[in-house]
């Protein structure tokens, strides 16, 4: 069966009178969360937040300013001293710090190396937590946010729930290819230990929600994943 391709203006149309949804996709690094998300708004003319990097920009700022990151006090005291903006575009979103775009310095192996400890603390979480809510709330046409607690904790309510999932090995390779030729053992290692922090962090740890759908990517294509979720989304618009 062949699958039709619309049109950007199409889509745009499509839109603009399809029921809004939000849609709440979960899960570890690795399994293709934020390709997939992005391609799956922008495909359907929905939103887009990655809220992993609006993480990675809170401790981006806190390293660079100085804060000790080892004390969750000072990561505490912190929490609200900067401004971060997210832009919901998914052909192009953009996350800036106090007017600074940070989006190629929050991806540096020191900011993944400290970004577990300070999502850690509750005022951080609770900050930006805040901050996804209230752009989800301005979506008008529905977005797609992607994260590690969305369906559980920061929009609960959403209309669609999908946990991807990946095997460590397949998860490795993926983001040794993304950083360039890195060591795949050694990525492995540092996956399975963020998955440990983020699954054991006693506010809002990373979980499959009750009603998720859960879609094992590790041998399917990055194609193949997003059609899976396309069709997620097209069938909870068609019941709404």
């Amino acid at each position: 069966m062949t699958r039709k391709v619309s049109t950007p203006v199409e889509t745009a149309a499509a839109a603009r009178t399809a029921p809004a949804v939000i849609v709440a996709i979960d899960g570890p690094s690795g399994t293709g969360k934020s390709s997939t998300s992005k391609a799956v708004a922008a495909q359907l003319g929905l939103s887009y937040l990655d809220t992993g990097a609006q993480y990675r920009a809170i401790t981006w700022w806190m390293v660079s300013n100085g804060i000790d990151i080892t004390d969750p006090s000072a990561i505490a005291d912190a929490a609200d001293k900067s401004e971060i903006v997210s832009g919901t575009d998914p052909s192009g979103p953009t996350i800036t710090v106090d007017g600074t775009d940070v989006a190629g310095p929050i991806r540096t192996e020191e900011v993944t190396s400290k970004v577990s400890a300070v999502s850690a603390v509750p005022e951080v979480r609770t900050r930006i937590t805040e901050l996804q809510r209230s752009i989800a709330a301005g979506a008008e046409v529905g977005i797609v946010v992607e994260g590690r607690d969305i369906g559980t904790t920061v929009l609960p309510d959403a209309d669609l729930k999908v946990f991807l999932t990946a095997s460590p090995e397949a998860r490795a390779a993926r983001r040794s290819g993304e950083l360039k030729g890195a060591d795949v053992a050694a990525t492995r290692e540092s996956l399975i230990q963020r998955d440990a922090a983020d699954s054991g962090r006693k506010t809002s740890p990373l979980a499959k929600a009750g009603d998720a759908v859960e879609v094992d990517t590790t041998d399917l294509t990055l194609q193949q994943v997003i059609e899976c979720v396309v069709t997620l989304v097209e069938e909870k618009r068609a019941a709404k």
